[in-house]
């Protein structure tokens, strides 16, 4: 049971983390409608400015996981590395979960198996736009990534501007922009689940804090289809600390 339990909570971690631009750091200078491209200048001074996001070659993060559906609580560490590197450990009923994808290939430790094996199709492709660094965000028209403006909407009572994010694989996010702190506190989107069905998946961040010159939401709550279905709030963000190739490889 606890092993079926865990194949199924992967799946359902990264359907939810992959829908969401959670820890990204958005900017644009190309391709992209004049008014978006206003609203993403600031939201780079915003995060830190240009020249801090430049200096970013990799990331670690830790937190908390709170499924509150199953009841069920983690704990989290992503790897980030420039430019398409990612990897997720979720530690979760004394069992670690490993996601990540190396550059090229998208694989995951099976806890049915207890070996890595490569993902599905849909897996693996959610998991490779994850791995999307601020190289694309930066040079976006380098991965086919472009961004419209779609007016303004009112969220928690306060205006904000929205943006929708397309993708070369049709994937697309919206982002809801403050539109007076200029900081993304919510975004949308709709994937697929295991089983191939279309869920609306939607995160709302907060408690942004200043870390080494940029700001990053501590808290991120996710719906599913409407009901929540995931916490996770971040303990701790670092930056340039070396990370190796060899971290997100496939063994």
């Amino acid at each position: 049971m606890k092993r079926a339990l865990s194949i199924s909570m992967a799946f359902a971690l990264i359907l939810i983390i992959s829908a969401a631009p959670l820890f990204c750091i958005p900017t644009q200078e190309n391709k992209t409608d004049a008014k978006a491209a206003q609203v993403l200048s600031k939201m780079i001074d915003a995060q830190g400015g240009k020249t801090r996001i430049q200096g970013i070659n990799d990331m670690t993060v830790t937190g908390i996981i709170e499924l509150t559906q199953m009841g069920m609580e983690g704990s989290l560490t992503l790897y980030h590395k420039e430019p398409d590197k990612m990897r997720m450990d979720m530690e979760m009923m004394g069992m670690v979960i490993t996601q990540a994808f190396d550059g090229k290939t998208a694989w995951m430790f099976n806890p049915q198996t207890g070996e890595n094996e490569e993902v599905p199709e849909q897996m693996a492709a959610d998991l490779k736009r994850q791995a999307l660094g601020n190289d694309s965000l930066l040079h976006p028209e380098k991965y086919g990534i472009t961004y419209t403006y779609e007016g303004t909407e009112m969220v928690e009572g306060k205006q904000h501007h929205v943006l929708t994010q397309h993708f070369e694989d049709e994937f697309e996010a919206t982002l809801y922009i403050d539109s007076e702190t200029y900081l993304t506190t919510k975004s949308n989107a709709v994937t697929i689940d295991q089983n191939g069905v279309e869920v609306n998946v939607e995160t709302f961040q907060s408690d942004y804090k200043e870390v080494d010159g940029t700001m990053v939401a501590h808290s991120i709550i996710s719906y599913r289809d409407g009901e929540e279905f995931m916490i996770t709030t971040l303990s701790d963000v670092t930056y340039n600390s070396g990370l190796k190739d060899s971290l997100f490889k496939m063994d």
